[in-house]
């Protein structure tokens, strides 16, 4: 029953339609919010109910305060779930699970279905196995379905099987340009009791780019896999309201700078006044001056910079961006409209209250580089040879202290997680300046002579091996894109070529791009220089870079050499981008062909030639640079709103080798048992129409004991899977060879390797094998080290239930969905820890862990505890309501005992009411077997 305190609703007619709407001004004195607020107060106004959604929380974000910490929480609801494959099949796995626990339990199956809009894109799996060749993206794509038919078979029968659940086959386009180009409305409208009803287009995805829709006005962010699951049945998510910086732009770019350059320069900026958990608003007379593409641009880097978003406000631009992507007109029109009328319209001369503003003049943006291992080291093009020299000679700077933010999004590899990092802990170095350094006189040259193709080349430190126009970041804007094939083109005409050991690809983010490319005629030039298509996806952004040349990585590896390479990506972490690559530069698209050409980071861009011409002149990167104008009239001859239209009039059809794959019948999934991908999950085992009474915890062993600012990452399972670890022991006894072993990953739907990497981060550190680094602990009270794993398993069948022992800001980090379903399913009742992050808190809850919290000023080691002891926790069992505080009785080896208060950490009616039921996934079960 929703309820109507404000007064807000109302009606808007466009077009002789009438749409219902909740008013934003009915809410006094909310014209001085940031734009990103207003958009959340309509939400409170739409979705208030007076159980979930109150009064008290419509009038705290009205009043709220900018220079206040993030305090008040609401429920926020957002309008549609976006989702890309590796973290997405999880969530389809639990809903497939669901299904099957509903005809158990005598229910429908089709009653399980996601109860908002869920859109998943398949494009984080393509690896750039082959290129610079006509036949790359064919062989490519060929190998991408043999390595992931079995989660792809599970994908495309969700397609068909879930009402409002729409999949994205592979090798069409990357989630984030694919949300941009095709799947935002703007202005979102649904079908309810009282008519048509029209609200702001808001999402959750999971994965961290998500806020490059913020760049078409869309407030979206990464979350993760458990509150996505949470937002498609129905459920409102626990927010902060946050504060909210207002990035003031005046001015314009100038002569020979791009989009990147801007994108590397707020970067910069936005790591050096810390926005992390912040939103960002841009706002200001340069706003207009922005092209969407690039603001999608800057959107798409929030994560590189922290904040949970950065927002642009609809105006002009937002309109003409719809048409040209081939939105209908009267959803533009409806658009402008809704935005005029709510106070969503840009009105560059009103400034909103921010929490900080800060000004960028865009005139004052220069041709930059970032690197060599975090994205926020902006380089300034005319320093990037001093900056490589001085590296390579060892004046290295320190990289963010362990468990920081960059460490967590590394850690994200190969998926691009969201990133939760606590506001409260200076996590990360600033931003490394490189502008005023002289280039070091001598570094390390290590010249190694290597064959190719019948030539004798030479390669050292700083060569680069690859270069890649890749990622979201920078595909989806057209004016870097063909500003890179122009550059192409004039290289080629002055004849040019790519140097041979460097290894070149090019992977949009959606087809669209190669119809623009072929129909400039630009793509033969960008093949000549190796430039093949490779894929649509993320590829080497997130570490699908394949193999590099064979006598490269001979080379690299019998000499140690620190080699380069430079992409057009977001994310440059160390290992991230290829094991064997040391260093690893962001660029825009025309700096990562310019470097293709140059083949090593000695080359001075602006003032070193690049080779010479057919008549052996030598040539400069100014005598092939596009202007400006030349970019513009190749954007503006062959885009237009057509190519979308017809690009994306078959998105959800796919290639023969999807369209051919065997579907199973029926309103259940057919599970194959030998499957080492997808598997049931056992959350519904046992699980009855009506939730078992609440139990003390008796007798529980502690699994690990944990120190301060242990991040998700350290708990959830990420990257390769190592043939000795309990994964690949569980791999190889099924028959897979290591060489198959793919990542953690790509097989997120089979809990039975997820299980196995829970808690096995090489860097964790438990406190009961002291100066041992790995998944290992004991089964107490027994003195050998075992894997976590196993120590589990022990622990399960002798019936002994366990917990963790934590210290403080427990849970930031990344991969967040398995650092909560893993605990579980090793056995964890309750966690008791300092103080958590928001985030993991709450998915401890929503699968039915107890997150305990010491008192203030207490904590494990300053009350003795060695994790040794035996712990029961009474207080729970018979309760109506969930006690505030419960009793922890320790009893040590010798037999005494003493009883601890720790504060039961279950903040709110719908988190008891998840805990009660088992976790989520088993309240929603029940709420849809009563419906």
């Amino acid at each position: 029953m929703t309820s109507n305190s404000f007064n807000s609703r109302s009606t808007l007619d466009v077009d002789g339609q009438s749409y219902q709407i909740h008013r934003i001004d009915a809410v006094e004195n909310s014209a001085r919010l940031p734009y990103s607020l207003k958009v959340l107060l309509e939400n409170l106004l739409r979705n208030e109910d007076g159980r979930l959604v109150t009064k008290d929380q419509i009038n705290a974000l009205a009043s709220w305060d900018p220079a206040a910490e993030a305090a008040s929480e609401i429920q926020y609801t957002p309008a549609r779930v976006l989702m890309q494959d590796f973290t997405g099949v999880p969530c389809v796995v639990d809903l497939v699970a669901m299904r099957d626990a509903m005809t158990a339990l005598g229910g429908d199956a089709k009653k399980v279905n996601p109860l908002i809009p869920a859109e998943l894109v398949i494009d984080h799996s393509v690896i750039a196995d082959v290129f610079a060749r006509s036949d790359a993206f064919s062989i490519n794509a060929d190998y991408e379905f043999q390595r992931n038919q079995e989660r792809y078979q599970l994908l495309r029968w969700a397609q068909h099987s879930f009402d409002d659940f729409l999949v994205v086959p592979p090798d069409t386009g990357i989630c984030h340009q694919v949300n941009l180009e095709y799947l935002s409305r703007v202005v979102f409208t649904r079908e309810g009791p009282d008519g048509t009803a029209a609200y702001p287009d808001t999402l959750v995805g999971t994965d961290s780019h998500t806020p490059m829709v913020n760049g078409l006005g869309v407030l979206g962010w990464g979350v993760g896999g458990i509150e996505a699951e949470a937002a498609m049945l129905g459920q409102p998510m626990s927010l902060l309201i946050p504060q909210v910086v207002g990035l003031k732009l005046t001015g314009e770019l100038p002569e020979g700078t791009t989009a990147t350059d801007l994108v590397l320069t707020v970067a910069e900026l936005l790591r050096k006044i810390r926005v992390v958990g912040k939103f960002v608003d841009f706002f200001g007379p340069g706003v207009a001056n922005v092209p969407l593409a690039t603001r999608a641009t800057l959107g798409n880097m929030s994560p590189e910079y922290g904040s949970t978003g950065a927002l642009f406000p609809i105006d002009a631009e937002t309109l003409d961006y719809l048409r040209l992507t081939g939105r209908a007109e009267h959803q533009v029109k409806l658009v402008e409209a809704y935005a005029r009328e709510q106070g969503l319209w840009h009105d560059p001369e009103h400034v909103p209250d921010f929490s900080q503003v800060v000004e960028l003049d865009l005139g004052t943006v220069v041709p930059s580089l970032a690197g060599p291992k975090r994205p926020q080291d902006r380089i300034p093009l005319a320093a990037a040879q001093g900056a490589v020299r001085r590296l390579l000679a060892g004046d290295t700077h320190e990289e963010a202290i362990a468990g920081g933010l960059d460490d967590a999004s590394a850690e994200s590899f190969p998926a691009s997680d969201p990133v939760a990092i606590s506001t409260r802990i200076e996590r990360d170095d600033p931003p490394h300046n490189y502008a005023d350094e002289e280039p070091a006189i001598t570094w390390p040259s290590k010249p190694t002579k290597i064959h190719l193709g019948g030539n004798s080349e030479t390669l050292d430190h700083g060569s680069v091996v690859i270069a890649a126009i890749t990622s979201c970041t920078n595909t989806s804007n057209p004016t870097v894109m063909l500003g890179a094939a122009l550059l192409a083109k004039k290289a080629v005409e002055k004849g040019l070529r790519s140097k041979p050991w460097v290894k070149t690809t090019l992977a949009p983010g959606s087809r669209v791009v190669t119809d623009y490319y072929n129909r400039s005629g630009l793509t033969p030039y960008l093949e000549t220089l190796g430039f093949n298509l490779v894929g649509y996806g993320c590829t080497t952004c997130i570490g699908n870079s394949g193999p590099l040349i064979p006598e490269i990585s001979e080379a690299v590896n019998s000499h140690d050499l620190t080699v380069a390479s430079v992409l057009s990506g977001n994310r440059n972490f160390e290992g991230r981008i290829h094991g064997e690559v040391k260093m690893n530069f962001l660029a825009s698209p025309p700096l990562v062909i310019a470097y293709a050409l140059a083949g090593s980071m000695h080359v001075d861009l602006l003032n070193d030639s690049l080779g010479e011409d057919t008549e052996g002149n030598p040539v400069y990167l100014r005598d092939i640079w596009p202007t400006s104008a030349e970019i513009k009239a190749v954007v503006d001859a062959n885009l237009e709103a057509s190519m979308f239209t017809k690009g994306y009039a078959d998105v959800y059809h796919g290639d023969e080798n999807w369209r051919s794959m065997h579907i199973p019948e029926g309103d259940q999934f057919a599970w194959d048992e030998t499957s080492t991908y997808v598997q049931s999950p056992p959350y519904f085992d046992g699980v009855g129409p009506v939730p078992e009474p609440i139990k003390d915890i008796s007798g529980a062993r502690v699994l690990v004991n944990l120190g301060d600012s242990v991040t998700t990452d350290h708990i959830s399972p990420a990257g390769a899977i190592r043939k000795d670890s309990p994964a690949g022991e569980y791999l190889l006894s099924k028959g897979v060879a290591p060489a198959d072993f793919n990542s953690y990953g790509s097989r997120r739907g089979n809990h039975h390797v997820m299980i196995r990497g829970t808690f096995a981060n090489v860097r964790l550190r438990n406190k009961l094998v002291p100066g041992v680094e790995g998944g290992f602990t004991r089964h107490l009270p027994g003195t050998e080290t075992t894997s976590i794993f196993d120590a589990s398993a022990a622990y399960l069948a002798e019936g002994t239930p366990l917990v963790v022992l934590a210290g403080s800001d427990y849970g930031s980090g990344s991969s967040r969905d398995w650092a909560a379903k893993g605990t579980l399913l090793l056995g964890v009742k309750a966690v008791l820890a300092t103080s958590y992050e928001r985030i993991h808190r709450s998915n401890l809850i929503g699968m039915g862990v107890l997150p305990l919290q010491f008192r203030d000023g207490e904590t494990a080691e300053s009350l003795g505890l060695t994790g040794e002891e035996v712990y029961s926790i009474a207080g729970l069992a018979g309760t109506e309501k969930l006690p505030d505080e419960v009793q922890v009785s320790v009893e040590s080896d010798g037999g005494a005992t003493r009883e601890i208060t720790m504060a039961v950490r279950i903040d709110t009616p719908a988190e008891e009411a998840y805990y009660r039921h088992g976790g989520i996934l088993q309240y929603v079960l029940r709420q849809l077997l009563d419906a």
